[in-house]
């Protein structure tokens, strides 16, 4: 009986803090718009340099949010391979089981862009932050790829999730074809993350209220350097591609696998 109350209460303060911290998340969001980044605009710079300051107060305020999650007990993490992030001209890939992938990353990564949905250019929570940290937008594919292209190329770092929404649980992967022509039309260093989520939310099935009977735990591992040198010597591109959106696939697919079998 003792028992079956304390889960119940472990369950309704943890439904509460997700909710706190949703709403510190938007309300941060709409804060940084209005207040933080008119401030910082002010600072003397080229448009790269304030980029790079829109970056790191991104990826701190997400380190925050993170921080606020872990602190009011919705989450633990643990972080394997941090060393091999942070470099310049690098494409990081990686799977995307959870709603807080992109926010976990960028918190970890002090400056890289990352490709945003079209509608959230219009979001006032999200608005700020995408303009000011020079995310680029998915609305035009073409565009979006000589953007991601050119990003690179100057040594700036970029995440990208293959499969370009959120995993379905239990389903296959299904990976799209930007993320490769991205990597090798700038013949990036490209390094793929492995992202895991036990027990499972935050999922695109599930509403942030739909949370699980304990705490969830994200876990993060860097994988090597995947050499491109295989890839680029194909030809035509189109075949070196779709190859290497393959490679990608099989890659996370064999990182799931052995993720689900060290955890039973």
């Amino acid at each position: 009986m003792v028992q079956k109350v304390a889960a119940k209460l472990s369950y309704g303060w943890r439904l509460f803090a997700t909710a706190i911290s949703f709403f510190s998340f938007g309300v941060g969001g709409l804060l940084l718009w209005i207040a933080v980044f008119p401030l910082l605009s002010l600072l003397p710079g080229n448009s790269r340099q304030k980029i790079s300051r829109g970056q790191k107060t991104v990826s701190y305020s997400f380190y925050f949010f993170i921080g606020l999650m872990h602190r009011l007990g919705v989450m633990t993490y643990d972080i394997d391979g941090l060393e091999k992030l942070n470099r310049p001209g690098q494409l990081i890939i990686a799977n995307h089981p959870t709603l807080v992938d992109i926010v976990f990353l960028i918190s970890r990564i002090k400056q890289a862009s990352c490709i945003v949905k079209a509608g959230l250019f219009h979001n006032p929570f999200m608005r700020g932050p995408i303009l000011n940290a020079g995310y680029i937008s998915n609305g035009d594919p073409e565009q979006m790829i000589a953007d991601c292209v050119a990003w690179l190329r100057s040594g700036g770092s970029m995440i990208i999730f293959p499969e370009g929404t959120r995993s379905i649980p239990g389903q296959p992967y299904h990976f799209q074809r930007g993320a490769a022509a991205i990597a090798l039309q700038a013949n990036a260093i490209v390094t793929p993350v492995t992202l895991t989520c036990t027990p499972s939310t935050l999922t695109k099935a599930e509403r942030w209220y739909q949370i699980p009977e304990r705490r969830f735990h994200l876990t993060m591992h860097v994988g090597d350097d995947i050499q491109l040198h295989e890839f680029t010597r194909i030809s035509p591109k189109s075949v070196a591609v779709r190859r290497f959106t393959h490679y990608q696939q099989d890659y996370f697919t064999q990182q799931r696998e052995l993720y689900q079998h060290d955890g039973k």
